[in-house]
């Protein structure tokens, strides 16, 4: 039996999936605008990951772009919320350091889907899973630690580290973390 995930969950991943297949790049004007939004650090880690995960951290920050265009007139002239976008860009950041390819990023996803994150996290705290799986399953916690070297906003950092918890333990401040959310998992 899989695991209390939504339909809408899985045809996610779904999408994630044969959209990591597909060899279209990335418009200039969107890496242009990456480069814009990002500090020198944080494009460079952006870089770093691969198309596919780059494409999907574009749309995700567009459409977070865009629920803010939208909500404007909700955020004082003195918000500062750019780093939200930053946070959308480098969400999956930690990612990076799993080493894991596409075949092996399924298959961790599945694992997790199937056997439920927290019987997941034990097996990766023994150490014949420290190593790959244990790093993917830790992404956001791995993320986090990129981006303090960066020296990015504490804010974008916290929902780096927080981005996969319930969002009772969330920090980043409810509407905008809501905002992220949604668009990373449409």
């Amino acid at each position: 039996m899989i695991r209390g995930d939504s339909i809408a969950e899985w045809g996610h991943l779904a999408r994630r999936f044969f959209g990591s297949w597909s060899a279209a790049s990335l418009a200039e004007a969107d890496c242009v605008w990456v480069a814009e939004v990002l500090s020198v650090q944080e494009f460079e880690l952006w870089q770093r990951q691969p198309l596919a995960d780059r494409r999907h951290a574009v749309q995700v920050a567009r459409q977070v772009e865009s629920e803010l265009a939208k909500r404007s007139a909700g955020f004082a002239d003195d918000d500062d919320v750019s780093w939200v976008l930053v946070a959308a860009l480098l969400h999956d950041i930690g990612k990076v350091e799993s080493g894991l390819g596409i075949w092996g990023r399924v298959a961790a996803t599945v694992v997790v889907k199937v056997c439920g994150p927290a019987t997941v996290r034990r097996w990766s705290e023994r150490d014949r899973f420290r190593g790959r799986l244990g790093r993917y399953l830790s992404h956001p916690e791995l993320g986090a630690e990129l981006l303090r070297r960066a020296q990015s906003d504490r804010r974008t950092i916290a929902w780096v580290k927080e981005h996969h918890q319930n969002q009772a333990t969330w920090v980043t401040p409810p509407e905008l973390a809501r905002i992220l959310h949604q668009s990373d998992n449409d």
